[in-house]
């Protein structure tokens, strides 16, 4: 039994936030102060559809900055939300869920901010709003020496890297790489233990074209954000759909996810007991995605961590709780404590 497992780690502390439009209700006056900008011309005009005003905040903030490619002098523009200031403490690094955008930091950046942190949210090679139209291998090795890059070149200091989902495996691969990169981390609803794609690294290319382009339709995507949020309207389902599925539309996107696809994926399942930074693991109370027991025993098996549960929730707390979210990773990396 987990318990009997973690019987030496305290209980998951159960943090109780409002529902989704009363978390939000206090960024209504902090998104009505960013409104009224232009967004940047590389993003699909479909933009222009989202009615989410963090998600179009957000968008406008998107930038391309450009990051080297392994040895070669050949660089990649790639898209990021670059920090309006510069803390004295580790920088915070916001990666994202398995293909997806940094637009999921919608809610919970402004948040970040205004507690003095210095936060980057940046797009994982192959996903996102980056220039790939020179498309280069989007397997792990080139996820993670991108990433490194990236942080050799504009963060170059250690930092506090979270993970939501895949994010969350993205982030254990990049810190057992490149530990002097990473102070602390935090996992969100952590997917860590899935072996890679599996079948499908082995699928013939004409279906594994087939299957990504499903990946892209709206009624998926409808039925994928039904699963991941606890309770949201009709209305914001299909709105946030809108949000999640807009970096599909870049021309390179079908091309990178069969790359990712063919690659075989993440398999960090054996690196989780020898991280050595410390952790911050938290968990929706209503996550469909990512089982509970699964995220106990990420809890159990990491070395330095502590847990927190986040109340009426479901598998992405930093869009629908962004007022725990936020706080929580501010008091983890101010404090080392929630």
């Amino acid at each position: 039994m987990m318990a009997f497992m973690c019987s030496a780690r305290p209980p998951p502390q159960l943090i109780v936030q409002p529902k989704v439009g009363e978390s939000l209700r206090g960024l209504r006056g902090l998104a009505s102060r960013n409104g009224g900008g232009e967004f940047p011309p590389f993003l699909p005009q479909e933009v222009e559809n989202i009615r989410d005003t963090y998600a179009r905040n957000l968008a406008q903030r998107i930038v391309r900055l450009p990051v080297q490619i392994g040895s070669s002098e050949s660089c990649i523009m790639s898209s990021c939300v670059k920090p309006l200031i510069q803390s004295e403490i580790n920088p915070v690094v916001l990666l994202h869920c398995f293909d997806s955008s940094c637009l999921e930091w919608r809610c919970a950046y402004p948040l970040l901010e205004e507690a003095g942190l210095e936060a980057w949210a940046v797009d994982i090679l192959g996903w996102g709003f980056s220039d790939l139209e020179m498309l280069p291998s989007c397997n792990v090795a080139s996820k993670r020496d991108h990433l490194y890059q990236f942080w050799k070149s504009y963060i170059k200091r250690p930092m506090v890297l979270v993970g939501p989902s895949l994010g969350a495996a993205v982030a254990i691969d990049f810190a057992m790489s490149y530990p002097q990169a990473v102070k602390k981390m935090v996992l969100i609803n952590a997917s860590v233990y899935a072996e890679g794609t599996g079948n499908m690294a082995k699928l013939p290319k004409i279906i594994a074209y087939a299957g990504v382009s499903l990946l892209k339709s709206m009624p998926l995507r409808f039925y994928a954000n039904i699963l991941a949020f606890n309770g949201i309207s009709l209305a914001t389902t299909l709105d946030w759909t809108n949000v999640g599925r807009l970096h599909s539309l870049m021309p390179w996107w079908e091309d990178a996810t069969v790359s990712f696809m063919k690659s075989g994926g993440y398999n960090v399942k054996a690196q989780i007991k020898q991280v050595k930074q410390k952790a911050l693991v938290i968990c929706g109370e209503h996550d469909q995605i990512v089982s509970y027991k699964q995220t106990m025993r990420l809890y159990c098996e990491l070395p330095n961590s502590m847990m927190r549960l986040i109340s009426d929730c479901g598998h992405l707390p930093h869009v629908e709780k962004p007022n725990s979210v936020a706080k929580l990773i501010a008091d983890f990396a101010y404090f080392d404590c929630c």
